[in-house]
């Protein structure tokens, strides 16, 4: 057993439960924040025999793609060139957008693993579209939290030097000022807290999840999801979440939605409250009142043990059935944020058996 590992695991598995009161804004009670709704509690060993179930032992083969996966390569050529109201799948979580002649780029993980080690953990399917180095100067970087799949130290430090902005929830940029962010770089919001950066609007908006890096720091951290706003285009991204009451909040506040960039993938029956099911994640993008909705926290890591493919079947299913638009693009294929291209099933060519010439 990876034992470094494994104390990775149990940072990100000591806070699903939280006790709470419905509170609107700052939920933080002897040095933990809180949800706004009661959660089940959950003992310590159900959380480590998860942990060691999901995340340390041996998976099904199904959870990571056979055969490679169709990524677009991108240049910073290309990205100056494109047009406003862009956007580019970069893995998992980390969304490059284009809006007023800016970049800005969510939750950036550029590392091999989701880890708190680089030798274990979950691995990429993938490599980025585009390295660090290669991307223009960066306007914002939105972070939605701290866990490792969507806060990667290294790319922070790497991205400190050409980034403006850095928009995260309170405490998380604590760690980024101890990694060497400058300090007059770094924005920390509160829930239903707001700033501007450049022509646009952006809305720290609740989530229901927990974070933590390490045995000792559960939930001293807030999580988030973000609301971007550019005169009439709006825009929701998800970070990590179970289903829960503020997406009709959100909705009501800020929609509707031109886009909404949903979590679909690494659920479990295990932790229901902090992940939401396909199902969830439509009934939440129904309820941000959005009109096109882009699944995310799919595609790149094996965190959980469904089919890699699983969540991207399920959601266009289900968006069929409902008559939602969905986007699914390749990695690193551009989006027009104003007209999003319609679902293409990539997915079901990667691990389909080549054909067989007839003689």
């Amino acid at each position: 057993m990876n034992i470094p590992l494994l104390f990775g695991v149990l940072a990100l598995m000591t806070s699903f439960s939280p006790n709470a009161e419905e509170l609107p804004a700052s939920l933080r009670e002897d040095g933990q924040y809180r949800n706004q709704v009661v959660l089940p509690k959950d003992g310590f060993m159900k959380k480590l025999r998860i942990g060691i179930k999901y995340l340390l032992l041996s998976k099904p083969p199904g959870t990571r793609p056979q055969a490679a996966l169709p990524v677009e390569q991108i240049s910073r050529q290309q990205l100056l060139a494109a047009p406003d109201y862009s956007l580019w799948r970069l893995g998992h979580s980390t969304v490059l957008l284009k809006m007023g002649g800016e970049f800005l780029i969510t939750d950036p993980v550029f590392s091999e693993r989701a880890s708190p080690v680089q030798w274990a953990g979950p691995l990429r399917f993938h490599q980025p579209p585009i390295s660090i180095a290669e991307l223009p100067p960066i306007k914002a970087v939105i972070l939605s939290h701290d866990h490792y799949d969507h806060l990667d130290e290294h790319a922070i430090k790497a991205l400190a030097g050409k980034s403006e902005y850095f928009l995260t929830t309170l405490g998380v940029g604590d760690r980024l000022i101890e990694w060497g962010v400058p300090a007059s770089k770094v924005r920390q919001l509160d829930w239903w807290q707001e700033t501007q950066v450049g022509g646009l609007r952006l809305v720290a908006t609740p989530s229901q999840h927990f974070s933590g890096r390490s045995l000792f720091d559960s939930n001293s951290t807030l999580w988030a999801s973000w609301v971007v706003i550019d005169q009439d285009f709006r825009l929701f991204f998800s970070g990590d979440t179970g289903y829960f009451p503020g997406f009709k909040q959100i909705g009501e506040r800020f929609g509707p939605f031109d886009l909404t960039l949903m979590e679909t993938g690494a659920y479990n029956v295990a932790w229901p409250n902090v992940h939401m099911q396909p199902e969830e994640t439509l009934q939440a993008h129904l309820d941000l009142r959005g009109k096109t909705l882009l699944p995310i926290h799919n595609g790149t890591f094996d965190l959980s043990i469904h089919d890699w493919h699983e969540p991207f079947d399920r959601i266009s299913a289900l968006a069929q059935a409902k008559g939602v638009p969905l986007s699914t693009p390749r990695m690193g294929q551009r989006i027009d944020l104003r007209q999003p291209q319609a679902s293409e099933h990539w997915w079901e060519q990667v691990d389909s058996p080549a054909p067989v010439a007839t003689p």
